[in-house]
């Protein structure tokens, strides 16, 4: 087995898989990716422009502009930028835009963590190792609206719970990349676990896939 370590996570919103991929990527010593942020900064850009967001000549234009290492977390986790980084994403041709240069960021050495939606099915189907993370719904709306509240003190769980309700059934159900486990993806529920037992769990996971391809 080579040196370059690819590790793929996917889950729905709020899950846990960002704070697990930044703990993985330090670990491991590899580069990161959320690969959701390269759709809130298209998303981003198309609001700043006045532009509609099924505008997909100017949303693939934006795309071939970016630079993965300027991505702007602050701003492009701002409120609103979910749900419109959300209806970018069934972009059909700004979705082949984003993958290929995801797909680059990942073949380069010395690996990367990506994690994302489509990760282990599509961007890196031959991932080394493919964590999916999931909770329910409750579960996740409880943290996003902590999330939310260092912005908006007064964010309303249930109005968050309804956002990440509609955001999962256009995710799962577009036809272009949906949301959905790798058929061997490592499923790992998040629901009653804190930090550092998922991260745990996915490190383990990680190196009994390395010990086996060696």
């Amino acid at each position: 087995m080579s040196g370059r370590l690819v590790i793929a996570i996917d889950g729905p919103a709020a899950s846990g898989k960002g704070t697990l991929a930044r703990r993985l990527a330090t670990h491991f010593g590899l580069r990161h990716l959320d690969t959701g942020l390269t759709y809130r900064a298209v998303a981003d850009a198309l609001l700043a422009a006045g532009a509609g967001l099924d505008d997909e000549d100017q949303a693939v234009g934006v795309a071939r502009t970016l630079g993965f290492d300027r991505l702007d977390k602050g701003r492009l986790t701002r409120p609103g930028i979910g749900e419109a980084a959300s209806r970018v994403a069934v972009m059909p041709r700004l979705r082949a835009v984003l993958v290929s240069m995801q797909r680059a960021f990942a073949e380069a050495e010395p690996g990367a963590v990506l994690d994302g939606r489509d990760i282990g099915t599509v961007v890196c189907p031959d991932a080394d190792a493919k964590i999916f993370v999931t909770a329910e719904p409750e579960a996740r709306a409880r943290r996003r609206t902590l999330e939310l509240r260092q912005f908006d003190p007064g964010a309303d769980e249930a109005e968050v719970l309804d956002d990440l309700r509609r955001r999962d059934a256009r995710d799962m159900s577009r036809a272009d990349s949906p949301l959905r486990p790798a058929p061997d993806a490592y499923l790992l529920d998040t629901t009653d676990l804190d930090i550092e037992t998922a991260f745990r769990a996915a490190v383990e996971h990680v190196e009994r896939v390395r010990k086996s391809r060696r």
